[in-house]
């Protein structure tokens, strides 16, 4: 039933995704969805605000319009349901909502066991989902203490043993420096760095001019992070060798 009430209100234009309003909405009202937040369910939503201050951009507002009524007994079944089933698929939350968005870990690929399952493939080594730059939130637990892997979105293909060289034992952020906003990944990655007390960072691009702006990019994020981790640059060409090697204090 539709009431007039208050109600939380996002400003797409202002969200970057970082997944603070998520954090602390206890109803679990709000998803990030393709790098956005949104209101899951109108009725979720108690409309007291404690989001809002949790956003960095502002995005968030209080507003008073026509919403469905908050529905306290649905709203706990959602939270139950989401603790119980952490894995459960954001799409069966939200009728139009995109999975891509819904945190995972996977067990760490290691031993035999992991190796078996290929049958004479190479085991892979990742261990979370999202991994796409602007989808991952600077709260996802897995950045927690990471070693961090920022790959350009060309590098898996280019680089054939990109799983065992480059990602075992870390954490992966992909994404192409040429197409995506380079202001909006400054932002994550500044978010990243003073929320998730990483520990080294990888950045992985291509023998290519548009891929030298990633590196730049993360050393913009960490000045605006005010913050100093270990980077290692690598890059490889098209045919899949390393070219080089570059450590920066």
């Amino acid at each position: 039933m539709k009431m007039k009430r208050k109600i939380i209100a996002i400003d797409e234009s202002r969200c970057n995704g970082c997944g603070h309003c998520e954090s602390a909405c206890a109803e679990g009202a709000i998803r990030i969805e393709n790098g956005k937040a949104r209101i899951v369910k109108e009725s979720f939503c108690d409309g007291l605000g404690a989001c809002v201050g949790e956003c960095p951009r502002y995005a968030l507002t209080i507003v008073e319009r026509d919403a469905d009524a908050f529905d306290p007994v649905a709203t706990e079944q959602h939270v139950k349901l989401r603790t119980l089933n952490p894995e459960l698929p954001l799409a069966q939350v939200l009728p139009c909502g995109c999975p891509s968005t819904h945190i995972q870990m996977f067990s760490s690929a290691s031993g035999e066991s992991r190796d078996a399952r290929h049958k004479g493939k190479g085991p892979s080594y990742l261990t979370h989902w999202p991994v796409q730059i602007r989808l991952v939130p600077p709260t996802a637990p897995f950045l927690k203490g990471a070693h961090l892997l920022v790959a350009a979105d060309c590098t898996p293909v280019a680089y054939p043993d990109f799983h065992r060289d480059f990602l075992k034992g870390k954490v992966v952020m992909m994404g192409c420096p040429k197409f995506d906003d380079t202001e909006e990944y400054i932002d994550k990655f500044a978010m990243v760095f003073k929320t998730a007390s990483i520990n080294s960072i990888t950045v992985l691009i291509m023998e290519v001019p548009c891929c030298s702006k990633l590196p730049l990019i993360i050393e913009c994020g960490l000045e605006r992070a005010q913050k100093h981790i270990p980077v290692d640059i690598i890059t490889v060409t098209p045919q899949g060798t390393v070219l080089k090697r570059e450590k920066v204090a």
